[in-house]
């Protein structure tokens, strides 16, 4: 029996879960064994990851045909990648700070995908990416803030601080993903590839980490590598 249509667009809301679990539970356990343990695992996921970003923006700008675009999509990269393996290879904080990391911006997106399909309201840039809302948002700052203040219990921060930091990555990972979500707009892409069933490409599942590792670089950089672990 097909749905009412008053259950048609909660049914389409969730459609594609299924799909985007399965690729999460394939992927993340990857993710978590290269961070933890480090080289040369960490880095030789990094430099492959990094070959498929670079491959993705040229075919999503369509190569030298624009030449600015491409540049700056490599540079954004670069930086990008490069604060990775900064942080990653800090010897005194780099586990935990990548796994913090990771986690916030994860936390992110799984609550801001369910609070916003369950509670709908508002976009938050319907221009740009019509399915997020600003209930979404809330959820994964939230949730982001929720998760960093279990990593208190590893490190010497306050709950509160970590709280804050975690709040502010979720805010910095979802600019980077409607960064990421106009850009292809701009040039006609529905995804940047179609490498993982469900999120597209390698730019679609890691647009908000790579803002939130420019972030969170530069946060150590001008903390003096205390911050937020102070």
């Amino acid at each position: 029996m097909a749905p009412s249509p008053a259950e048609a667009p909660r049914t389409g809301r969730f459609r594609d879960l299924a799909v985007r679990v399965v690729s999460a539970v394939v992927l993340a356990p990857l993710a978590i064994a290269a961070v933890w343990y480090d080289f040369p695992w960490f880095d030789l996921l990094v430099a492959l990851a990094t070959v498929m970003m670079i491959f993705e923006w040229r075919q999503m700008v369509g190569g030298w045909r624009r030449p600015g675009w491409l540049v700056i999509g490599y540079i954004y990269i670069g930086l990008a990648v490069l604060a990775a393996f900064w942080l990653r290879h800090d010897a005194k904080a780099g586990l935990m700070t990548f796994l913090w990391l990771l986690a916030a911006v994860w936390a992110t997106d799984i609550f801001a995908f369910f609070t916003g399909r369950t509670l709908g309201g508002p976009k938050l840039a319907p221009s740009i990416s019509p399915g997020k809302t600003w209930s979404g948002l809330a959820g994964g700052v939230v949730a982001a803030a929720v998760v960093s203040v279990v990593f208190t219990a590893w490190m010497a921060a306050s709950g509160l601080s970590l709280a804050f930091w975690g709040a502010l990555i979720a805010v910095v990972a979802q600019i980077g993903d409607l960064v990421e979500s106009a850009m292809k707009r701009r040039f006609g892409h529905k995804d940047s590839g179609r490498l993982i069933p469900g999120h597209g490409g390698i730019l679609d599942r890691v647009d908000g980490l790579l803002a939130a590792l420019l972030f969170v670089a530069a946060i150590r950089l001008l903390g003096g590598g205390a911050v937020p672990w102070n």
